[in-house]
């Protein structure tokens, strides 16, 4: 009797497997890693740079705060340098002005620099402004 089914090791069809090779994987696996860790640090310093900004506005805030307090209690500051604090954000601001003699005689420059740290060693932001006496 003769057999009519094929032969298995007969057959010569060939199959095409489709997929990635362990070199492509592995190249792909470097690649996200490398991407992954420019994310990490980009967005770390994003972090510190948000935090470092924070504190910069708030002082700034503060100076203006400062100057304005000048001006709403018509106080002519003494020329010279004075110090002190203040609280804002829930924070202790710690600020130094500088009062000097202008051309005219009614008006002062006022200078704060305003610090985050009581040592008073890096500013964190710098402000003039004027301040003319009541007449």
């Amino acid at each position: 009797m003769v057999s009519t089914m094929p032969n298995a090791s007969n057959n010569h069809t060939t199959s095409t497997q489709t997929g990635f090779t362990l070199i492509e994987v592995l190249i792909a696996l470097a690649i996200i890693a490398i991407a992954l860790g420019a994310i990490l640090s980009t967005s770390g310093s994003q972090a510190n740079s948000t935090t470092y900004l924070k504190q910069k506005t708030i002082a700034h805030w503060v100076a203006m705060n400062e100057i304005t307090r000048l001006q709403v209690e018509k106080r002519f500051p003494d020329l010279g340098k004075a110090s002190g604090t203040v609280e804002m954000a829930n924070v202790e601001w710690y600020w130094s002005r500088e009062t000097l003699k202008t051309e005219d005689d009614n008006t002062r420059q006022v200078s704060y620099t305003v610090y985050a740290d009581k040592n008073r060693e890096s500013n964190l932001t710098h402000l003039v402004g004027y301040i003319v006496s009541a007449p």
